[in-house]
């Protein structure tokens, strides 16, 4: 079963290599423009790196991921003449781009790369943290430092407000574990959605990972559309919902489970009017 496994993993591989080769070459005959740069972004472990799959699928995208050392150094995108310099490059209608740790400067990005448009990503707070968890550790020590200095650990705290700063240094304690501060992260990089207007810029669309996975025949034609994208059930046919509460929820402190439900509900209010 873990040979046929790897033959499996192995096959899909060389799918995928021949279908990028295949739409390079088309994109290089076509010699298109990208008609605008799309930045996908939101808190990790939200299902970006699924989005940005599917997007690579499609014939009318050049897609730039987190490990692409041409657009990112260390997960951060590079300086922003680097990136117009791609963008001058490609030969897709849309480019398409992460931008994760730049989240908090979304505003800016959608004003400076004009014309823009942005899907920022949401996951539910316990499935996320329970991700973060397997991949990172050492959050409460991250969110200690950020309640003294919010620029401490680089882009993490970086665009935080004053009001939601307060917050976090009245939450920290010593004894926060991991379970709670990868929680607050999840708060105050979300809470950047509103503290930056997003929910009423038309440049920008919210899209929510449990939508996607389990109705992925009504999330994406809608993100697709509003992209700009021609949408076909190829681009799509590997998603799951297999990853929803797979795991129990994380024990988190009640005073930052409480700020993570409200701002969840706010979410869903926007969700609800789009």
């Amino acid at each position: 079963m873990a040979e046929q496994g790897l033959v499996k993993k192995a096959l899909e591989r060389t799918q995928h290599k021949t279908l990028l080769l295949a739409k390079k070459a088309r994109q290089l005959v076509g010699n298109t423009k990208p008609e605008f740069c799309v930045f996908i972004a939101g808190r990790q472990r939200s299902g970006t790196n699924m989005l940005m799959d599917v997007l690579e699928r499609s014939m009318e995208t050049d897609v730039y991921h987190e490990s692409d050392a041409r657009a990112f150094n260390n997960y951060e995108m590079r300086p922003s003449s680097e990136i117009h310099q791609l963008i001058a490059d490609s030969r897709a209608p849309q480019f398409i781009i992460k931008a994760l740790c730049e989240s908090d400067h979304l505003k800016n990005l959608l004003a400076e790369f004009a014309p823009a448009k942005s899907v920022w990503m949401v996951r539910d707070y316990n499935d996320a943290v329970s991700s973060a968890l397997v991949s990172f550790n050492n959050f409460a020590a991250r969110v200690g430092r950020i309640a003294q200095d919010r620029l401490s650990s680089g882009w993490v705290g970086r665009g935080m407000s004053d009001e939601t700063h307060a917050l976090v240094r009245k939450l920290y304690t010593p004894e926060m574990d991991d379970a709670t501060a990868a929680a607050l992260i999840w708060y105050f990089r979300n809470v950047l959605y509103f503290e930056q207007n997003l929910h009423q810029d038309g440049r920008v669309i919210l899209a929510h990972y449990e939508n996607m996975v389990t109705a992925p025949e009504i999330e994406f034609p809608r993100i697709f559309d509003f992209l700009g994208l021609e949408y076909s059930s190829f681009v799509s046919r590997k998603v799951f919902a297999s990853s929803i509460r797979r795991r129990e929820p994380p024990v988190i402190s009640a005073p930052v489970r409480e700020l993570c439900v409200a701002l969840t509900q706010r979410l869903q209010t926007v969700s609800t009017r789009a």
